[in-house]
C-alpha cells in the first residue's frame, strides 16, 4: 500500500481543518470517517419528516465566522453561505418582555436600563481588542502577543458567571443574559471560568454575529471537504477504524477523537502513565435534544424572540443557575434551561413552504436516561403559549443517542470534556496535541481551545505535526 504523509481519523470540523492545513502545506492526506456522512458535530438531516432539514448537533456558529483559520478558507466558493438573523439572541421573561443581544453594543445596552453603561464598559474593550485577543483565546496556552489586552480581558474572564453578573449588573435583564450565555459552557454558573465563556460568546455577537449556514450545518462540512479535495486530499466515509494498527502506512496520524474513543483506538500502544491520565479525563453533563417540524412559527409572547435565531428559555439568572447546578450535580431539573434555535425563520430552505423547524436542548446529568421532552416543551410553552399545538412531528435525541451518533460525545457531553480551569488549558493532558506515540496527534475539541466550530484545534495540531514529524 502506498505510504501517505498523513491520515486523519474523524471528519468533524477539526479533523477537516487539520487535513486542510496539511494539504495546503503540500502533504498528502486522507480523512477516514466512520459514519456514512462527514461532519461530526456539523451535520444535518431529515429527522422528523421529509423536506424538514434539522441540524444533528451544532446549529449556530459565531466562531466559524470569527475564527482566524476559517477566515483563510474560500468556503464561499464551495457553497457555504452565512445568514445573519436580525438579532443574535433573545431571552424571554414571564411578563412577556425579552432581553436581547443585538449586533450593536449600543443598541444592546440601550435596552438594559440602569445597566446600559456597565454593558458598554464591559464589552466595548473586548470587541475593540478582539483582533489582539483571538490568538490567545483560540489557541493553546503560550506567551501572548498582546499581554496588556489579554490582562484586561482576563480580569473578568477568570471569574464565575455568578460573580461577573452580580458585580457588574444590577438589573434582571443583563444578569439573565449573562446566565444564558455562560450556560453554553456546561459548567455551574458559580464555577470559574464560566464568566469568561459568557464574555467571549457575547462579544462574538458584536464582533461576528451568531450566524447560521444556509441549508444547515452540513453545508460547513461539505464546503470544507470540497476545498480539501481541491487541494488533493481525500475523504473516505463509512470507514470505521477500530485500531490504530489498521490504518494505512503514514508518517503522521491525527485523531479527531476525544480521550475515550482514542483509548479504544490506540490504548494498547500507549505508555501506562499516559493511558491513566487519559482515563482520568473528565467528561461533563450531557445534552437532551429535541427537533420539531412545525406548521407555523413558535408563538412567542415577546415579539423580539421572532427576530432571533437563538432563544434562551429559562427565565432569571437564579433559575438558570439552579438548572445548571442540578445537571452538574446529578439531579433532574423540573424547569431546565433550554437553548433553542429556529433557523427556518431566516432560511427558507430548512422546511416546506409555510412550515418551520426548531431545535432545542437542555443539560442533564452525564449519561442520563431521563426523558426531558415534557419538561422542555413546558418551558417553551411558558413563554410561547400554544407552541405544542403547532408541532407536526418531533425527534428526540438522548445523551446515549448523541454518543451513538458521534463516539466523541461521551455520556452526551457535547463539549467533549469539562471546561473548568483544571481542564481548560491542559486538554486532555499537558501534552495537548502530541502523544507519546511518535507521529500520533490529537486534534479534537478535547484539545485547546476546546469546543466550538472554529477548526483551531485541528489547525494547531496540524502545525505541531508539520513541525515535529512532517518537516
Amino acid at each position: 500500500m502506498a505510504r501517505t504523509d498523513a491520515v486523519v481519523v474523524g471528519s468533524g470540523p477539526n479533523g477537516l481543518a487539520a487535513a486542510i492545513v496539511l494539504a495546503r502545506a503540500g502533504r498528502s492526506v486522507t480523512v477516514y470517517e466512520a459514519q456514512p456522512a462527514i461532519g461530526g458535530g456539523v451535520r444535518s438531516g431529515e429527522l422528523t419528516r421529509p423536506g424538514f432539514t434539522h441540524d444533528l448537533c451544532s446549529a449556530v456558529h459565531p466562531f466559524a465566522v470569527a475564527s482566524p483559520f476559517f477566515r483563510t478558507l474560500p468556503l464561499g466558493e464551495y457553497g457555504l453561505e452565512w445568514i445573519q438573523p436580525p438579532l443574535p439572541l433573545a431571552h424571554p421573561f414571564d411578563d412577556g418582555t425579552a432581553a436581547v443581544v443585538a449586533r450593536s453594543i449600543d443598541v444592546t445596552a440601550s435596552a438594559l436600563g440602569p445597566d446600559a453603561g456597565a454593558y458598554r464598559a464591559l464589552f466595548t474593550p473586548i470587541a475593540k481588542d478582539w483582533p489582539r485577543l483571538e490568538s490567545a483565546i483560540l489557541g493553546p496556552l503560550r506567551m501572548p502577543r498582546h499581554p496588556f489586552a489579554l490582562a484586561r480581558f482576563g480580569i473578568d474572564a477568570l471569574r464565575s458567571a455568578a460573580s461577573l453578573a452580580r458585580r457588574t449588573f444590577s438589573g434582571r435583564d443583563a444578569r439573565a443574559l449573562v446566565a444564558g450565555i455562560a450556560a453554553h459552557g456546561m459548567l455551574p454558573l458559580d464555577r470559574r471560568p464560566s464568566g469568561g465563556i459568557a464574555l467571549v460568546l457575547a462579544a462574538m455577537a458584536h464582533v461576528a454575529g451568531w450566524p447560521i449556514p444556509r441549508g444547515g450545518a452540513q453545508a460547513i462540512a461539505d464546503a470544507m471537504a470540497a476545498y480539501l479535495r481541491s487541494l488533493g486530499g481525500a475523504v473516505v466515509t463509512g470507514a470505521r477504524i477500530d485500531s490504530i494498527d489498521d490504518l494505512p502506512p503514514a508518517r503522521a496520524v491525527l485523531c479527531d477523537l476525544s480521550p475515550r474513543p482514542f483509548l479504544r483506538l490506540a490504548g494498547h500502544r500507549l505508555p501506562a502513565g499516559y493511558r491513566r491520565r487519559l482515563e482520568r479525563f473528565r467528561y461533563g453533563m450531557g445534552a437532551f435534544k429535541v427537533d420539531w417540524a412545525l406548521d407555523a412559527p413558535i408563538p412567542w409572547r415577546a415579539p423580539a424572540c421572532a427576530r432571533a435565531a437563538t432563544v434562551h428559555v429559562g427565565g432569571t439568572f437564579d433559575e438558570i443557575a439552579a438548572s445548571e447546578r442540578d445537571a452538574w450535580s446529578g439531579r433532574i431539573s423540573d424547569r431546565p434551561f433550554v437553548l433553542l434555535t429556529q433557523p427556518s425563520l431566516f432560511d427558507a430552505t430548512r422546511a416546506p413552504a409555510g412550515k418551520h423547524t426548531a431545535w432545542a436542548y437542555c443539560h442533564v446529568p452525564h449519561g442520563s436516561t431521563v426523558d426531558m421532552l415534557d419538561r422542555i416543551e413546558a418551558q417553551i410553552e411558558r413563554f410561547a403559549p400554544g407552541f405544542r399545538g403547532r408541532v407536526l412531528a418531533r425527534a428526540v435525541t438522548t445523551p446515549a443517542d448523541l454518543e451513538r451518533r458521534n463516539a466523541n460525545l461521551v455520556g452526551g457531553d457535547i463539549a467533549m470534556g469539562v471546561t473548568d480551569l483544571a481542564q481548560l488549558f491542559a486538554r486532555p493532558t499537558w501534552r495537548r496535541y502530541s502523544t507519546p506515540l511518535r507521529g500520533v496527534y490529537l486534534c479534537s475539541a478535547s484539545t485547546p481551545p476546546g469546543v466550538g466550530v472554529h477548526g483551531m484545534c485541528g489547525y494547531w495540531a496540524a502545525q505541531r505535526a508539520l513541525h515535529e514529524t512532517l518537516d
